[in-house]
């Protein structure tokens, strides 16, 4: 496989798709390559995605997986109590988080706008610093990453509600 994959390397013929690393747990998935053809992914429970994973391997062309570069959204809060409601903010619209000391790093699963728009009180108070990371910008390993139990369409905006693992 590797000679095949390498042959048509040298030739232009493999086509790469971009797989967000946090879609890579998927296993179905509707996305684009770089030349723009437009791929549904339908995986047995069984199966991971993974960066290098080759989806096509034809005589004349191939599809190969790349794990995209991960962006995080660093967001720093400048005094305890603005952490604690920019916590509790975020806990609400169940972000994929990582602790970095005092700062929240939010990995972007879509536009950084789309983001800043749901904590544009804090950010707009200067109460929250904002900037975004690429992932090899994001200086040491988390000491913790909490990754949300489900998620919903519904915002959270002073309810209380309680959470069970699935």
């Amino acid at each position: 496989m590797s000679e095949a994959l390498h042959r048509l390397e040298h030739r232009g013929a493999v086509d790469i798709v971009a797989v967000p690393a946090a879609d890579l747990a998927r296993r179905r998935l509707l996305i684009s390559t770089r030349s723009g053809e437009e791929l549904a992914i339908a995986l047995p429970r069984t199966e991971k995605l993974f960066d290098g994973a080759v989806l096509l391997l034809e005589r004349d062309r191939a599809i190969v997986v790349r794990a995209a570069t991960e962006r995080w959204l660093r967001l720093e809060p400048r005094s305890i109590s603005d952490a604690v409601e920019l916590g509790y903010q975020v806990g609400n619209l169940h972000w994929r988080v990582r602790f970095g000391g005092e700062v929240l790093l939010v990995a972007l699963e879509g536009r950084p706008e789309d983001y800043t728009a749901r904590i544009e009180n804090l950010i707009a108070a200067r109460r929250v610093a904002v900037t975004v990371l690429d992932e090899e910008a994001v200086d040491s390993p988390p000491s913790h990453e909490a990754a949300p139990s489900h998620s919903h369409g519904a915002s959270h905006d002073s309810h209380p509600h309680h959470h069970r693992d699935h």
